[in-house]
């Protein structure tokens, strides 16, 4: 295999992920001025002032959240410290979706705790004021409960990594550790938390099951609903570039605070501080702190979802369960097939030729994580149904048999969906197994005779085996929750078990949702699974020689004699 070949398949891989976004650009500029002004006309303000409303509160939630409880599980010392440092990322288990038909049961006026509140007090349904769950509130509750991890994990590692002697100086100075934490370390793991933050809101943006089953009018329900209900191409184009622009300038931000990321840490000692000794009423209310996240993102909802479960009367290992099941399994495992192998092809061309043409290649194919399900699925169809209707028209004229459609409708394109959606995943898990390959050992194989593939095939597989495979599960588990994309692109009578969930819900039927929700909430167990065992296996090295005052600063002073001494 050589250079060039490599070349040209990374570039027809990245040439095929950039596909439907320009797809969708083409499609909405071109398209009519007056479906515009409809659209400008009706819903675009309801969906663009709804989708800046979600962006805005999710985005302040999964800052406070994350960033506070990366701060007192990395910096502070309480009974159960480590535990809760790998407990907060179970969330990420939880598709938004799922969280929300959880709550919906469980908070809804026939749910359990408005029948007790009624039973407990005697009032009758207009009695009382409760908060509306299926609102644009509820909805951004539901993704900062899933969400916030980002910034946990991003800005935990940020605070692992600060060199303590900043903050000390500011103890000296007389700041307050909540002075010394708000004017030193968080300006220090800005960056982090940015980023985190950033991706938080590209999942705010791309979700559609939340939003849809909430009832609330963003742009990823706009789209599903102009190309299924209303049949209007257009406008489901239109409403999608709309979109696409939107993901584009977090990609924008985003990748501005990971270059600032970098800067901020270039040159520093990776030294963690002494923990903060918190007792009393302090440690208790660390604790309580950290619980509730863990407690409202995943205990209480995966609690209501085995109840609902038990009172379906389904049973996940039915036949008809058995076919979701194997559905969902065939094609999450051919799309991290496919998805990983086009990121060792990506990622293989920048190690061999680590110029500008390789990393813009790589770039280019890596956009598509930030795109939301939906856009790549109008970006997908637009073309792929050009063509198919192209080919059809051809053989008619030409031989006079009709091929229908090849492409569309298949799996085929659905796996090609899941590859642009889920390629950058795939490209960072190939980048941390390479990055610990040092590049000696390529002049090494290329004295003993490797050639470009054999090298591949026989030094750099073997020892990215653990990084690929991590890749892979992740890519595995991401698609299985994928939901927009699935809707609009699966084959007929092909339902995942997303799909069944989705279409469950949809029809109020949330008991029966939850037996397809828990085996979703099973396998996204597993990355995070994962995740927990990095966590728990670190153990960063503490300042030896710190001031005591300063290494616990709620300890009384000491007195001046003993100074003295």
């Amino acid at each position: 295999m050589s250079n060039r070949v490599i070349l040209f398949a990374a570039g027809t891989i990245a040439a095929l992920c950039i596909l439907p976004m320009v797809a969708v650009a083409v499609s909405a500029l071109g398209g009519s001025l007056d479906v515009w002004r409809g659209l400008a006309a009706t819903v675009l303000p309801r969906y663009a002032w709804t989708t800046v409303q979600l962006v805005v509160l999710v985005g302040v939630g999964t800052a406070l959240v994350g960033t506070g409880a990366a701060w007192l599980v990395t910096i502070c010392q309480f009974p159960g410290r480590r535990l809760f440092e790998v407990l907060l990322a179970l969330p990420l288990a939880f598709p938004a979706y799922v969280l929300a038909y959880a709550y919906t049961d469980l908070l809804d006026h026939p749910g359990a705790v408005q029948s007790g509140l009624r039973a407990l007090t005697g009032w009758g349904p207009r009695d009382y004021w409760f908060p509306e769950i299926r609102s644009v509130g509820g909805a951004a509750i539901m993704l900062i409960c899933v969400l916030y991890p980002y910034v946990y994990l991003l800005a935990r590692a940020a605070f692992l990594r600060q060199s303590p002697t900043a903050y000390f100086a500011a103890r000296t100075l007389g700041h307050s550790p909540w002075s010394a934490f708000f004017r030193v370390s968080i300006p220090m793991a800005r960056p982090a938390i940015a980023g985190g933050v950033v991706l938080a809101l590209m999942e705010t943006v791309a979700d559609f099951g939340t939003v849809a089953h909430f009832g609330v009018q963003t742009f990823a329900t706009g789209i599903y609903q102009a190309w299924f209900s209303m049949g209007d191409r257009a406008a489901a184009a239109q409403l999608a570039f709309c979109l696409l622009l939107v993901a584009l300038f977090l990609v924008f931000i985003e990748r501005i605070e990971r270059g600032a990321r970098k800067h901020h840490e270039a040159g520093r000692r990776i030294e963690a501080m002494a923990p903060h000794r918190l007792d009393g009423w302090r440690a208790a209310g660390a604790i309580a702190l950290c619980v509730l996240p863990v407690l409202v993102g995943f205990a209480i909802p995966l609690g209501v979802l085995l109840d609902m479960a038990i009172d379906s009367g389904q049973s996940p290992f039915s036949d008809r369960y058995a076919g979701f099941i194997t559905n969902s399994l065939a094609v999450s495992f051919v799309a991290a097939l496919v998805t990983m192998g086009g990121a060792v092809i990506i990622g293989y061309l920048v190690r061999l030729k680590p110029g500008r043409t390789a990393h813009f290649i790589k770039t280019v194919a890596g956009m598509g994580y930030a795109i939301p399900g939906g856009v790549i699925a109008v970006g997908v169809l637009v073309p792929m149904a050009g063509f198919d209707n192209a080919l059809d028209a051809f053989m008619e004229a030409r031989f006079g048999i009709s091929t229908g459609l090849l492409i569309t409708g298949s799996m085929a394109i659905l796996v090609f969906a899941y590859m642009v959606r889920f390629m950058a995943v795939a490209l960072s898990s190939f980048d941390t197994g390479m990055s610990q390959i040092k590049p000696n050992m390529d002049a090494v194989s290329r004295t003993l005779g490797c050639s470009t593939g054999r090298m591949l095939g026989r030094v750099h597989l073997p020892l990215m085996k653990a990084s690929l495979l991590t890749g892979g599960l992740i890519v595995f588990v991401d698609v299985m929750k994928e939901l927009p994309a699935t809707l609009i692109l699966r084959p007929f009578n092909f339902d995942t078990l997303a799909v069944q969930a989705y279409r469950l819900a949809s029809d109020e039927r949330l008991a029966q949702a939850a037996v397809p929700s828990l085996i979703i909430v099973a396998f996204g167990l597993l990355p995070v699974v994962v995740m927990m065992r990095t966590i728990a296996r670190e153990r960063p090295r503490h300042h030896s020689e710190i001031p005591a005052a300063l290494a616990d600063p709620y300890a009384a002073p000491e007195p001046e004699e003993q100074r003295a001494v």
